[in-house]
């Protein structure tokens, strides 16, 4: 049996190679085990009993021969007695006996000679050649042969026997000779095994130099090897993987235990070669396995194996070159005596029974991939690289047949290797048994072993490190050092870096002769070494060099490391050079711990370097791991020594003072923290809580921990106690509860224990096929300690009722326990019904999920019983395999987990009265079942839900069911679908709805087998009545039983009702008076069915939805349903599609249909108090003239008609000539819809003509020729009418005919023909008969596709037509063209003409139009191609007899106009100029000019040029500006750069008219010199009435300057300073100035700097103007102290009509405050307070304090979050704004819930003009909810619903409504989840739904 090795004394390499042993276990857990016979008589023994029958068959051929040799061997003995045997075989067996019994070394000697001489068979001579152990004899065995054989004609040993071949004539000479040389090849390589890894190991070593510690007996401890199923990986092996195991999900990878002879038993198989893939962790000693495995084969005990080779990957790496299969064997490793090509063949034909052992596959540094052709097998002799041959031996092209075995690390697996692997297995360690195991041996010569057992017993944290065999015996070797010590405390290192520092100063201080020197100052005399060691670890490591040469190691770090045991020596070969002696650390770990320490004491790195060696994050994401692939363990010995504890042994290896070393640990610390804040996997978590727990910095663990989002997710990789110990200590660092979940991860029982010692778990989750009852067995022991647990889940395992039962007793300890999971395990149903009982003792319990376990069809309603008497069950759900079982609990104080918080009872009172809820569904219960049930049922209090849905009931079982009702307590509802039911199963379903008070809904479906029964609770009885109860005064109804009162639904859908099947279901139905909805669609009624049922209507007199969609229909049937409107008045719409999905929807007035339940049981002939709004809607049906006339004449019938829709109907032009002929006798119809039918220009014609036929038409509008609206008033009135004919491709054929049919219109005030093809003849004859049409209002004429030819027909019709006001036209993409006319005598006279693009050719007739145009009162040219001398043209024919004249030019040359030009073109036109606009940024020059012209005197004019002081070359131009400005009352400049010049003439000139009223210079450059000079002239300016100066970057300064200037204005109204750098100073100056300023009407200082500090000053100033009108001081800085002082303050303004305050940030208070003061400013109009921090505190006061002001106009309160509840406050107060026109509320966050309140608010503001609701979360139901009060709202123009979360269904619904709104303009839909192709065909329905954000 091989053990782990303990020596004594210690060295650090029987330290790090220590432990790697294997073993059978015991308690289930198998471990690895040798077949170790002492002696080698005993395998000869068992190979010839084996043998015999083939042995003795194959010698009794020539038994002859045989006597002849047993005589030779025999000499003394006397064999006569045989020759007279004649039975071959008998002779044979006596002579075999006869020389066993002769002894071992005969009995060897002789098999030997049989092998060589007898002609055997080649698998016998093998086997027994390997058994008799040939060529390694004993010089005793020798002698002893050579004297009892040898003959003088006979040399001994292989002389002889070569010898007796020669004397054999049947030519195996070549056989033998080879036979001969892979023998001897065999024991060479023997006899080197027995050397390098026996008990001559030091012999060894001392050849190459070097002292070893003398050895000593050794002993081995068991450790655990696992085998995977390495089937399931190879499926998995393209896949990507955490780790190894995490190619394997929980139920495939159920590892099992193995033996050696279970790897390699399996090995023989017939020319295949098998691959076994050996994987394990850092220290848990797979190289010592790999040796033992040798040194075991060496003394036989594996002898299905001739040769073993072992070939070790750190010294494959020191091979460069190409190497064939002959040189890797023979060079590498060791070389033939003789005949090397025999050797070779002889292995290539024997090569199943070799085996190749590649130990450290991590450690290569080569590429190693999938040989490019598997199929073609590689020549012998061609040399190839290490990784080739490797690839080639794994895929079988070399030596097949073979065996390879693989170690590695599990992170560097080649995926073509996983897929390869035969075999996996795992070393998992040790585990508690093993360790103490371990520990005794260690310490067996102590008398302080009992001590040392004891302190790892009791330390969990030590104990978790010694499962890893190599930390397992450095912490012996630290605990035997302080034992020895006898301390009275013994202090072991908490981490493994601390082990190892204190393992390095152990073995340092055991070499010393002086036992009284101190550690640092021996620590401080190896100093030097220690570096160097250092260096030579980081060296190797960044090179990727694991073996070093002596030149590689200075002297005194050899001599050092030889002294200690750090490094180990070995022989290495390069090729087929001599051997060398290589030098390696003794463990890969202790190289990286040193390479660690090396950055953390050198001095030349810092912080910096240190933070990009930390590669962690580099190591988690590079898929190529080559930068780190020897460093798995260097970040955590980082880590490690970034701690405080070892700070004082870096400070001495260092040389440095303490905080150079804190400064370095501090570096690795922050990389961690970064690190914790990445998304990590479970491998990676892990990781990072080692390096956290190395740390021992609680600071870091709890920030470790707060990133990790409180839960934890592990995937198929394996977990050590070690592991969970790192992240029990980051979880308890922490103070928030997580999740722990483990999927498919394989752990050790011991991990269970660690997990006990975490505190803040609120849910575990075990989910694996590997947890059975010992694991539940283990886990019950630890969750009692978990104090905080609230959930289990131990699913997907292998669990019983064993394993259960130990659980639910603990389960009781739990106190905060809510929920447990055991889904898929192995239960029994037998033992569940056991365990409800059980688990209802767990106080807080809510909820056990039990599915996917084994339960019978028989056990369902048993598990039921169980569940309905305990009392604690609140839900039983069983479906197929699931089992799920909900408990009341009797603890509501801790808050319980979300999916368990939906189904706490929504009344408080719930607990007093037990309810449940039971479903069993797809249980296979028949109707024999059926009265166990209702049984059952009866027996329970009271059921919130039944479920019996997928089962066998039937009709019967249903009849049963039904029956007890009546005695069953049910509030929510009983499900049967799925249960076999007919016609007849629905009736008596059905019944239950007269039979049970408490029904409210039956919903069945024979095709979709549903059949599912609602109630309601008795206590909610009184809320069900009819609304009329209480305020009726018929009493008749005072007697009648509550069935009659609560409204029931019956919905009997795709059942396939036949007529005759109506008959059973009218029979119930009559008795159900109380129904208020019935759903009969997707039946096969027919005509005559719907008949039958519209006669059935009369006697449901409760019904308000009657839905018979899909029953196959035809236009008969909708005549039939027709009629209803006029005999039923009850009804309010029917809508009827006859498509392919039929449908047919009749909607009632349910309060009047509630009334009439009451009176004399027949509907009224005249309801009274009644909405005599009917409508009809007909779609998708074929409707000929006849057809139109019939449907008509029954419609005249109906008096309460008010709207008729025909939709997808392909009506001619005849029916609807007919149906408009029609309209005169629809007296109540206010709107018809002709939607999506194809109109021919006739058609349209004839729509339009509607209204010479109907007076009572206000509106007919046709879109697209495809969509008609006709608009009717209540009554006749004399009212304006309009008409719409847009994009109807009406061209100039059409035109005479269209003004034929409008003339005869008296009353036409808006006529729409925009979007046609008019062209500019179509214009001009439409002209031609404008003043015979009479058109009042508007004439659009937009889209026509006119010229400029057209344009000058409309600027002829403005200057002809006395009535037109207003033409504005545009030739550009927007294509206006709008005539605006006047009843009245109206001065106003505007033509606006904008990108026309006039030519020369063109201008004539333009200016000699204008001139016509003697009451022009404003003319506005925009982008018209006009120059400079076209637009001094244009000014100078511009003229009007008297009042004033504005002209304004928009050109883009006039913004590179210098102003004087510009000033010089304002000059032009005849008149005074009264107003100067010019603004560059828009390319716009606006004269205002005052007939007629009044002239100054010359002596005037020259004395104020005298007095501008200006240069002699601007007098001549200034003196023509002084004439014509002399009435100058508006100066008005823009975006204008003013040089110096220009600034003394607007300073001195200009501005010192006495007429100037309003000055404003805006978005300007200005100098400071400048600033001066218009300071000067402003102090001239003593008649300004209005000052803006914004833009302008004045500042503090700037204001100081204007100051004097503002006080010399007495009679200013309007100070506009906005967009400025005013800060508090500059403020707290104009409120000195504004003292004397009466006459103010408005203050704008918006976009400022304008704090709390300067708004005091303003707000003092604020109650002291009367006049004030209007206050903008939004976008400052005014914050919450200043909100609530301008909010006192504004109590005082009561004349105030403006109030802007936005972008302030005042926050509630203010708000608060701002509420007590609007009552008190009667006259505000307008308030704006968006985006100012509003919550609910401040914004519901608001709410109610906006109602006080009545005259408001305007609100936006936009970008505030004021919650539900102040929305609905501010719904409520809507009604009281009798003037509101605009309201916006964006990014409100305004939802659904409380649109309803919303829209009813908006409808009730009688004048509301525009309503902003964009950027909010309004979904469907809000669309809705506005769609439906769309109509109510006559003066709206605008809804805004841009950005919010409405799709197809709220869309659609607003494009309804929309058809019903003529005075909407824009309904905004831009950022909706509405489909493309839906949002396409919505605008092209109506133009006025905008989809685009443009």
């Amino acid at each position: 049996m091989l053990k782990t090795c303990i020596q004594e004394p210690m060295s650090i390499e029987s330290v790090m190679s220590t432990g790697a042993g294997n073993s059978t276990g015991n308690g289930g857990e198998s471990t690895v085990t040798f077949e170790n016979p002492k002696m080698e008589d005993m395998d000869l023994q068992r190979a010839i009993a084996n043998a015999q029958p083939q042995l003795v068959e194959s010698l009794s051929h020539t038994p002859e021969w045989l006597l002849m040799k047993a005589k030779r061997f025999l000499p003394h003995m006397d064999l006569s007695h045989v020759d007279g045997i004649t039975d071959r075989k008998k002779k044979v067996l006596l002579l075999l006996d006869t020389l066993e019994n002769a002894g071992p070394i005969i009995w060897k000697q002789f098999i030997q000679c049989v092998c060589m001489e007898g002609n055997l068979p080649m698998d016998l001579e093998i086997q027994l050649m390997s058994a008799s152990g040939e060529g390694n004899l004993n010089q005793e065995q020798e002698a002893f042969a050579g004297a009892s054989t040898q003959s003088p004609s006979q040399p001994g040993g292989l002389e002889r026997r070569r010898h007796g071949s020669n004397s054999h004539p049947n030519g195996k000479e070549s056989k033998q000779q080879r036979l001969d040389s892979a023998e001897r090849y065999r024991h060479l390589i023997i006899t080197s095994m027995c050397q390098r890894y026996g008990n001559e190991r030091a012999a060894g070593a001392a050849v190459l130099g070097q002292v070893q510690t003398p050895a000593f007996s050794q002993a081995f401890v068991n450790v655990v090897i696992r085998q995977s199923k390495a089937s399931r990986l190879k499926e998995r092996a393209d896949k990507p993987r955490e780790d190894l195991a995490g190619m394997q999900e929980a139920e495939e990878c159920v590892d099992t235990a193995v033996k050696v002879s279970d790897l390699f038993e399996s090995v023989v198989s017939l020319g295949t070669t098998k691959v076994i893939l050996l994987f394990g962790k850092p220290g848990m000693g797979k190289t010592m396995l790999m040796h033992r495995l040798c040194q075991k084969w060496a003394e036989g005990a594996l002898h299905q194996f001739l040769f073993t080779f072992l070939f070790e990957f750190r010294q494959l790496n020191l091979i460069s070159r190409k190497l064939t299969l002959k040189e890797l064997l023979f060079d590498l490793l060791l070389q033939p005596e003789d005949c090397p090509d025999a050797v070779f063949q002889h292995l290539l034909e024997n090569a199943q029974r070799v085996l190749f052992i590649f130990d450290g596959l991590d450690e290569f540094v080569g590429n190693i991939s999938q040989p490019s052709s598997p199929c073609l097998s590689p020549a012998l002799h061609r040399p190839m690289s290490i990784s080739e041959l490797f690839a080639n031996f794994c895929f079988g092209k070399l030596l097949p047949g073979c065996t390879v075995l693989v170690t590695s690390r599990p992170k560097k697996l080649p995926d073509f290797l996983l897929n390869r692997a035969d075999l996996l297995a795992e070393i998992w360690g040790f585990d508690r048994e093993k360790v103490e195991e371990y520990v005794s041996h260690y310490f067996h010569q102590h008398s302080f072993k009992e001590q040392a057992i004891a302190h790892l017993k009791n330390n969990s944290k030590l104990l978790s490190m010694c499962l890893i065999p190599a930390l397992c015996c450095i912490v012996c070797v630290c605990l035997e050092y302080l034992l020895r010590k006898r301390l009275s405390k013994v202090e072991l290192p908490q981490t493994m870096t601390q082990f190892y520092i204190k393992m390095l100063l152990i073995f340092i201080s055991k070499q010393q002769t002086e036992s009284t020197v101190s550690e640092d100052t021996q620590l401080n005399n190896h100093r030097t070494a220690i570096l160097g060691l250092c260096d030579l670890a980081l060296k190797g490591l960044e090179e990727k060099k694991l073996v070093f040469y002596v030149d590689d190691i200075p002297e005194h770090v050899k001599e050092f490391a030889s002294l200690h045991g750090l490094l180990t020596v070995f022989e290495v070969k390069r090729s087929d050079s001599l051997p060398e002696a290589g030098h390696a650390f003794v463990h890969l770990s202790l190289q990286e711990f040193f390479a660690a320490l090396n950055l953390m004491i050198n001095n030349a790195v810092d912080g910096n370097y240190l933070k990009k060696k930390f590669s962690l994050k580099s190591k988690w994401t590079l898929k190529n791991e080559a930068r780190t692939e020897f460093m798995e363990n260097f970040h955590t010995f980082l880590s490690g020594l970034s701690s405080k504890e070892c700070r004082t042994f870096l400070t001495l290896l260092a040389e440095r003072n303490q905080a150079w070393v804190r400064d370095k640990q501090a570096a690795i610390l922050q990389s961690l923290k970064k690190l914790a804040a990445t998304h990590l996997t479970g491998p990676k978590i892990i990781e990072l809580c080692h390096c956290a727990y190395e740390t021992q910095d609680l600071e870091l663990a709890k920030h470790v921990g707060s990133q990790l989002n409180f839960k934890y997710e592990f995937r198929n990789f394996r977990l050590t106690p070690l592991d969970v110990s790192a992240l029990v200590f980051i979880i308890n660092c922490g103070r928030d509860l997580t999740h722990l979940d483990f999927a498919g991860c394989p752990m050790e029982l011991d991990c269970l224990e660690v997990l006990a010692s975490c505190k803040n778990i609120e849910h575990l989750s075990f989910r694996s096929r590997k947890y059975g009852d010992e694991f539940a067995a283990a886990l019950s022991k630890s969750l009692p300690k978990i104090k905080s647990l609230k959930k289990l889940e131990l699913t997907g395992g292998s669990m019983t009722a064993l394993g259960l039962t130990g659980l639910a007793q603990v389960f009781p300890n739990c106190l905060q326990l809510e929920e447990i999971d055991l889904q898929d395990n192995r239960l029994k149903d037998q033992d569940m019904g056991k365990m409800i009982e059980m688990l209802s003792r767990v106080e807080k319990l809510k909820m056990i999920d039990l599915s996917h376990n084994d339960i019978s069809v028989k056990s369902v309603l048993t598990l039921a019983k169980e569940a309905t008497t305990c009392p604690n069950v609140t839900e039983l759900h069983i479906r197929k395999d699931t089992i799920m079982i909900y408990f009341s609990g009797q603890s509501r104080k801790v808050p319980r987990s979300p999916n368990l918080r939906r189904r706490e009872h929504k009344k408080e009172n719930a607990t007093q009265i037990r309810t449940m809820k039971l479903r069993l569904q797809n249980c296979s219960l028949n109707s024999q079942h059926a009265v166990e049930i209702a049984a059952l049922l009866r027996d329970c209090a009271h059921f919130l839900e039944v479920d019996l849905s997928g089962n066998q009931l039937g009709d019967e079982g249903c009849r049963e069911l039904v029956e007890s009702l009546p005695k069953v307590h049910i509030s929510e509802r009983l499900n049967v679908s799925n249960n076999q039911i007919s016609v007849d199963g629905v009736c008596c379903l059905l019944n239950a709805v007269n039979t049970c008070l408490n029904v409210v809904e039956f919903e069945a479906s024979l095709h979709r087998q549903t059949a599912i029964l609602k109630f309601i609770a008795d206590k909610e009885f009184p809320s069900t009545l009819s609304r009329d109860t209480s305020r009726s005064g018929d009493q008749s109804g005072g007697g009648e039983n509550q069935k009659s009162v609560v409204s029931r639904k019956i919905r009997l859908t795709d059942s396939g009702f036949l007529p005759s099947d109506l008959d059973k279901l009218c029979t119930v139905l009559k008795k159900c008076s109380s129904i208020s909805e019935l759903d009969l669609s997707n039946n096969s009624l027919g005509d005559q069915g719907v008949g039958k049922l519209v006669g059935l209507l009369p006697e449901l007199k409760a019904v308000s939805f009657l839905k018979l969609s899909g029953n196959q229909i035809s236009l008969s049937a909708v005549f039939g349903l027709a009629q209803c409107l006029s005999a039923l008045e009850h009804i309010k719409s029917i809508d009827i599609s006859l498509g392919n999905a039929q449908s047919v929807h009749l909607i009632f007035w349910e309060s009047v249909r509630n009334s009439r339940t009451r009176s004399a049981g027949k509907f009224p002939a005249h309801p009274q108090q009644l909405e005599n709004d009917h409508c009809f809607r007909l779609r998708e049906c074929t409707v000929s003239p006849n057809d139109m006339d019939r449907l008509c004449q029954i419609l005249e019938k109906c008096t309460g008609l008010t709207e008729l829709e025909l939709s997808r109907n392909a009506l001619s032009d005849q029916s609807i000539e007919r149906l408009l002929m029609s309209l005169p006798s629809l007296h109540g119809l206010k709107l018809l819809s002709i939607r999506n039918n194809k109109f021919s220009p006739n058609c349209t014609l004839l729509l339009a003509n509607s209204l010479n036929l109907c007076e009572r038409i206000r509106e007919v509008e046709v879109r697209s020729s495809e969509n008609a609206f006709v608009h009717l008033a209540g009554r006749i009135e004399s009212q304006e009418t309009s008409c719409r004919l847009t994009d109807c491709s009406i061209g100039q054929n059409e035109v005479e005919e269209l003004c034929r049919i409008l003339e005869q219109c008296g009353r036409l005030a808006e006529l729409d023909l925009s979007g046609n093809q008019l062209g500019n003849e179509g214009l001009r004859r439409l002209l031609d008969h404008l003043l015979q049409m009479h058109v009042s209002r508007l004439l659009n004429l937009s889209h026509n596709k006119i010229s400029q030819d057209g344009v000058l027909h409309l600027i002829n019709t403005f200057s002809t037509c006395r009535n037109v006001t207003e033409v504005q036209v545009s030739l550009c993409s927007k294509a206006t063209s709008l005539i605006k006319f006047t009843r009245e005598d109206e001065p106003r006279k505007i033509l606006g003409l904008t990108e026309c693009n006039f030519q020369p050719e063109h201008l004539p007739k333009l200016f000699s139009l204008l001139q016509k145009c003697t009451n022009l009162t404003a003319y506005i040219s925009t982008n018209n191609n006009m120059t400079t001398k076209a637009v001094e043209d244009l000014l100078r024919a511009l003229r009007k007899s008297l009042g004033t004249l504005r002209i304004s030019i928009e050109e883009p040359w006039v913004r590179n106009e210098s102003v004087a030009s510009l000033l010089q073109m304002a000059v032009q036109p005849h008149g005074n100029v009264t107003e100067i606009t010019i603004s560059k940024d828009k390319g716009l020059l606006q004269v205002g000019v005052g007939f007629p012209c009044r002239t100054e005197k010359m002596e005037s004019v020259v004395s104020r040029l005298n007095q501008c002081r200006l240069e002699a070359k601007h007098i001549h131009f200034l003196q023509r500006v002084t004439e014509k400005c002399t009435q100058l009352q508006e100066l008005s400049w823009s975006h204008i750069d003013l040089n110096v010049a220009e600034e003394a003439m607007l300073a001195s000139a200009l501005l010192t008219f006495p007429t100037l009223r309003k000055f404003e210079l805006m978005s300007s450059s200005v100098t400071p010199s400048g600033m001066g000079h218009l300071v000067a002239g402003l102090q001239q300016c003593h008649a300004i009435e209005e000052l803006n100066l914004s833009s302008l970057g004045l500042d503090d300064t700037a204001i100081r300057m204007l100051v004097p200037g503002l006080h010399k204005m007495p009679l200013l109204k309007r100070l506009l300073l906005n967009n400025n750098s005013i800060g508090n100073e500059g403020c707290s100056r104009l409120a000195e100035a504004l003292k004397n300023a009466p006459h103010m009407e408005e203050i704008n200082l918006s976009h400022n700097k304008i704090e709390h500090v300067g708004l005091e000053k303003i707000a003092t100033l604020l109650p002291e103007m009367q006049n004030l009108k209007k206050v903008n001081l939004s976008s400052n800085s005014i914050g919450p102290a200043g909100g609530e002082t301008l909010a006192e303050a504004l109590a005082h303004c009561r004349h105030v009509e403006e109030l802007l305050l936005a972008r302030n940030h005042v926050g509630d208070k203010t708000a608060a405050r701002l509420s007590l003061s609007l009552p008190s400013m009667g006259h505000l109009q307008i308030l704006h307070l968006q985006s100012n921090n509003i919550g609910s505190l401040g914004g519901t006061p608001l709410a109610k304090g906006l109602v006080e002001c009545q005259q408001l106009e305007e609100i936006n309160l936009s970008e505030n979050s004021f919650g539900e509840g102040t929305l609905r406050t501010l719904s409520e107060g809507l009604p009281r704004f009798t003037r509101l026109r605009k309201i916006e509320l964006k990014f409100c966050g305004i939802s659904d819930g409380v649109s309803k309140h919303l829209a009813l608010g908006f409808s009730r503001c009688p004048v509301i003009e525009e309503i902003i609701l964009s950027w909010n979360s309004l979904g469907d139901e809000g669309a809705l909810e506005l769609a439906t009060v769309l109509p109510r709202m006559a003066r709206l123009r605008m809804l805004d619903l841009d950005k919010n979360r409405i799709a197809a269904r709220g869309a659609k619904k607003l494009a309804e409504e929309l058809a019903k709104c003529c005075g909407i303009q824009v309904i905004r839909l831009w950022s909706n989840p509405v489909p493309k192709n839906m949002e396409e065909s919505l605008t092209k329905q109506d133009a006025r739904l905008h989809f685009s954000f443009f």
